[in-house]
């Protein structure tokens, strides 16, 4: 896998797990970054014919805009298509809220630990 600019990828019994190195996802240049580099990465999973499990842990990030939850959104309808599963874990209360406000942690799979994330991949294995 190439390298990104956004996030460190790591792999644990079939999963990858995005580590976010950006702690303010908030400015366009992030987010547009953020964006590309996520959409390629699951492009790459998909064509190596993995199957794409994707757990987003948002452990070094402090500020998540309302405006790149757009990108997660694209991103979790691409998981889907191809038959994955994305999960988001570690999140800080104000970045929760980014989530709550929005209503979207209804449609994300959102835990409180990568460990609990992975238990949950790993059921439905």
């Amino acid at each position: 896998m190439s390298a990104y600019r956004c996030f460190d990828v790591t792999e644990n019994d079939g999963v990858s797990v995005v580590r976010f190195r950006v702690a303010k996802i908030i400015e366009d240049h992030w987010i547009n970054q953020m964006k590309e580099e996520l959409f390629r990465f699951c492009d790459e999973l998909a064509g190596s014919g993995n199957v794409v499990h994707i757990l987003i842990t948002f452990e070094n990030v402090d500020f998540f805009s309302s405006a790149a939850l757009g990108g997660l959104m694209h991103l979790d309808k691409m998981v889907k298509r191809v038959g994955g599963k994305l999960v988001c874990c570690s999140m800080r209360a104000e970045v929760y809220e980014v989530f709550t406000i929005t209503k979207l942690n209804r449609l994300f799979t959102i835990v409180n630990s990568a460990e609990q994330a992975l238990r949950m991949f790993a059921a439905v294995a």
